[in-house]
């Protein structure tokens, strides 16, 4: 980056709502259907067709930008975009221009410790297009997504770093997936950001020439995306070029981005109210209804953990990166488990095993809350060792074994009682008279020694902590 120049950045993120039908089709929207198959009249755009305006987008719409801290409009119209795509075959789009269903609203978030705040300017209802795959010299159109109920979520132009864009697209992400109205299936195209760039010299009131870099779907890319085009905008500066106002999409393989077509402007659209649709008009008693059972936001879970439970940050953060894993967790430390050790292990040996077990999925862990609970209680309360215990998880992995049942068919006790240690730890000491005196002379490393020989002897058994204390001792 140059101290020259400040760096503008705004994000349009484009969410399909969790429906089984399209937003104004009985359409399905399931994903997994053949090429072609989730298509009705309405969405192939024949003549003669009307939309229905689905109820449950309307409601997910609406819980969408209450999580997101929205001023939710009681009245709101749909209108249409007028533009031609193959994948738009009805040549326009149902979307919401003036009068949305959301305006204002802000996301919090935390980047290097600093809670952060993204003012949003709106969220608006309208319908997602087709898809469209080139080969070559012709492109063959897929309509099963032309209709899924999408909500753009329009941030204010105020991001100043790529980080700090990435970090606010990955918060929506989170906060969308928390309530449950977007699953954010980011490699399905579930969730999808354009991200509007500029650059003005440093300490300017004027913005830059704004250039939209079109359907990124992953954060990683969001963040080298925008830094190159910063470079680009930047290099167009010292150069003397002009920048141009254009759809830009990005390459991920040459890590650039390239013209794709000139930017167009709002009026290029021609925008009219939709004939075919009433005004969406909201409950105020529906929303205070709505607004009293929205669940806990994930930057307030961030909080509870870290302030009241004294988890780490970086810990905090992983857990809530899925929603299920945080779900499981808070089953876990509801049964009794020590948040803390709760949360060391969920983010170490929990989600190793979770990994690296080709068949495991959210929707269904092959391990239960109970059975993982009952191991962090023989952990606590030292009746098994961290070794032993990571043992005994990897059986329980799988299968409906309890912990306890483990312990007693591999015969896992651990030894704390003293004088059955003291005994193990004079023979090791006994046993190694030349590596006591080079200890004794300044040889402090040997430690470690003395610890894994104990350790063999006691086949893994003595309690780390104990052996620690007398063999200090006894040195």
């Amino acid at each position: 980056m140059s101290d020259a120049f400040d760096v503008v950045i705004g994000l349009e993120i484009h969410a399909q709502l969790n429906t089984v039908s399209k937003c104004f089709s009985s359409a399905s929207t399931d994903f997994g259907r053949g090429h072609n198959e989730n298509v009705t009249a309405v969405c192939a755009g024949l003549p003669g067709t009307l939309p229905v305006l689905n109820k449950h987008a309307v409601e997910l719409a609406a819980k969408a930008a209450l999580i997101l801290n929205c001023d939710i409009q009681e009245t709101s119209y749909f209108v249409r975009k007028q533009y031609f795509y193959p994948d738009m075959p009805k040549g326009y789009q149902i979307s919401q221009m003036e009068t949305p269903i959301a305006l204002n609203g802000f996301v919090e978030f935390y980047l290097d410790g600093d809670k952060q705040r993204v003012h949003l300017e709106r969220a608006h209802m309208e319908e997602d297009a087709g898809k469209s795959t080139h080969y070559g010299e012709y492109s063959l159109i897929n309509l099963n997504r032309a209709g899924i109920p999408l909500l753009e979520i329009v941030s204010k132009p105020e991001m100043t770093s790529a980080r700090q864009a990435a970090a606010y697209a990955r918060s929506v992400r989170q906060a969308l997936r928390f309530a449950g109205v977007c699953d954010g299936n980011l490699e399905q195209g579930s969730l999808r950001c354009d991200c509007n760039v500029s650059i003005k010299p440093r300490g300017a009131s004027e913005l830059g020439t704004k250039v939209e870099l079109k359907n990124i779907n992953s954060f990683r890319f969001i963040e080298k995306a925008i830094d190159y085009e910063v470079q680009r905008q930047i290099q167009c500066q010292s150069l003397g070029e002009e920048i141009v106002q254009e759809t830009r999409l990005y390459d991920s393989v040459k890590n650039k981005t390239f013209s794709m077509r000139k930017k167009e402007e709002a009026n290029d659209y021609r925008y009219f109210p939709e004939p075919d649709l009433l005004p969406l008009v909201l409950d105020p008693s529906w929303l205070g209804e709505m607004r009293s059972q929205l669940p806990e936001t994930p930057i307030a879970m961030f909080e509870r953990f870290t302030e009241q439970w004294g988890i780490k940050a970086d810990d905090a953060e992983l857990l809530l990166s899925e929603r299920e894993l945080v779900e499981f967790f808070e089953k876990v430390v509801a049964l009794g488990a020590d948040p803390v050790l709760a949360c060391n292990w969920m983010t170490g040996e929990f989600l190793r095993l979770f990994n690296e077990d080709g068949t495991a999925t959210w929707d269904c862990v092959p391990l239960t809350a109970e059975q993982f609970s009952g191991l962090l209680e023989l952990v606590h309360s030292k009746k098994i060792s961290g070794k032993m215990a990571k043992e005994v998880l990897e059986e329980m992995w799988g299968s409906a074994k309890q912990a306890t049942e483990i312990m007693k068919d591999r015969g896992l006790v651990q030894i704390t009682d003293d004088t059955v240690l003291i005994k193990i730890v004079d023979q090791v000491l006994q046993d190694h008279p030349d590596k006591v005196d080079e200890y004794r002379s300044g040889k402090e490393k040997l430690f470690g020694f003395f610890v894994g020989q104990i350790m063999k002897a006691s086949r893994g058994q003595a309690s780390p902590e104990i052996v620690n204390r007398i063999l200090r001792d006894k040195l």
